[in-house]
């Protein structure tokens, strides 16, 4: 029986390995060019955005302060 069943398992698994012996040749030609800029790219956008950010921190702290007197 065990005989058996190792010849059938060698056989399943040489099957296996006969399938996996040809290599497929895939050639993908992709040339795709895109030129995209984001917003968040600009330096400007980064600049206006910390300015607005400090001009509400300097308000959020000086209110709060002001409520502490």
């Amino acid at each position: 029986m065990n005989k058996l069943f190792a010849s059938i398992m060698v056989t399943l698994l040489s099957f296996a390995a006969f399938a996996q012996e040809k290599s497929a040749e895939v050639n993908v030609d992709v040339t795709k060019t895109t030129t995209t800029t984001h917003w968040y790219a600009s330096p400007w956008v980064w600049v206006v955005g910390a300015a607005i950010f400090i001009l509400l921190l300097v308000a959020l702290t000086r209110s709060s302060s002001r409520s502490a007197n």
